[in-house]
C-alpha cells in the first residue's frame, strides 16, 4: 500500500506563488508516474500536470504551462509543484497521484491541499 500526503497549500495573492509538496510512504516505491490534480468548487477534477518517475518527461494543462512547475526527488520519495504568478481561477483543492504502470490509471491519491488565491 502507498500513502501519499500533500502539504504546502495555503492562502495567497494573486501574482503570488506556492510550493506543494506530495510525500509518499509505503511499500518499494517505483510508480510509473506522479500527477498533481486539482478540484475546484462546483467542478470536475482535472489534470494539471505530471512527470515520469524515471527520467524527467513532464505534461502540462495548457491552463498553467508556464506558471507551474513540477518536479521529483526520487531519493526523498517526494514530488513538487512550483506554482509561481497564481490566478484566482488557480483556487482549488490540489491532490497528488501516482499511476504504477504506463497504461494503468492513477491508482493512488492523497487528501488534498488547499490553494486559495485572492484578487
Amino acid at each position: 500500500q502507498v500513502q501519499l500526503v500533500e502539504s504546502g497549500g495555503g492562502l495567497v495573492q494573486a501574482g503570488g506563488s506556492l510550493r506543494l509538496s506530495c510525500a509518499a510512504s509505503g511499500r518499494t516505491f517505483s510508480p510509473y508516474a506522479m500527477g498533481w490534480f486539482r478540484q475546484a468548487p462546483g467542478k470536475e477534477r482535472e489534470f494539471v500536470a505530471n512527470i515520469r518517475w524515471s527520467g524527467f518527461t513532464t505534461y502540462y494543462a495548457d491552463s498553467v504551462k508556464g506558471r507551474f512547475t513540477i518536479s521529483r526527488d526520487r531519493a526523498k520519495n517526494t514530488v513538487y509543484l512550483q506554482m509561481n504568478r497564481l490566478k484566482p481561477e488557480d483556487t482549488a483543492i490540489y491532490f497528488c497521484a501516482s499511476k504504477t504502470t504506463s497504461v494503468s490509471s492513477y491508482d493512488y491519491w492523497g487528501q488534498g491541499t488547499q490553494v486559495t488565491v485572492s484578487s
